[in-house]
């Protein structure tokens, strides 16, 4: 018989199942991105996916992931009242536009709810700004004005 009818399943054709990528750096976490990590462990330990195999090791996989990213978990200080920092919530005007953000730790970003990974280009370059200062910005000196620090 040729090689090409000799399979012996289905499983020696996927693609390798990967460990979920930790983010690089310290895992810093407010006090909300915490219990949301311990609720996301208890919904997936709660989840019952019956003799579905594939869903078990999916479930399996998401574990280890959240369960190592609780054990590192570093519960930041709250940030200081006259400088960007993470945990801070800053109003800030950048090509025109007013916008409001809050810096979080990477696994509590929401960009659409305007939670900023405190990793992200955005985040770090308001790091360390005070209110009615401007920041450089994608090559601009004056690209960012912080309006407010809000608490």
């Amino acid at each position: 018989m040729s090689v090409a009818f000799r399979r012996e399943s289905d499983e020696e054709h996927k693609e390798p199942r990967f460990e979920l990528p930790l983010p690089t750096g310290p895992n810093l976490v407010t006090a909300r991105g915490e219990a949301l990590i311990d609720e996301r462990i208890a919904a997936l330990d709660a989840e019952q996916p019956g003799d579905d195999e594939l869903r078990k090791a999916e479930i399996a996989r998401e574990l280890r992931y959240w369960k190592t990213r609780r054990a590192t978990t570093v519960l930041a200080p709250l940030p200081p009242p006259d400088e960007v920092a993470f945990g801070s919530r800053v109003r800030f005007r950048l090509n025109g536009k007013e916008q409001e953000i809050t810096l979080v730790g990477d696994d509590e970003a929401d960009p659409a709810a305007g939670l900023i990974a405190f990793s992200a280009p955005l985040a770090r370059a308001m790091m360390g700004a005070g209110e009615g200062e401007l920041v450089a910005f994608n090559g601009r000196e004056d690209a960012i004005e912080v309006l407010a620090l809000l608490t």
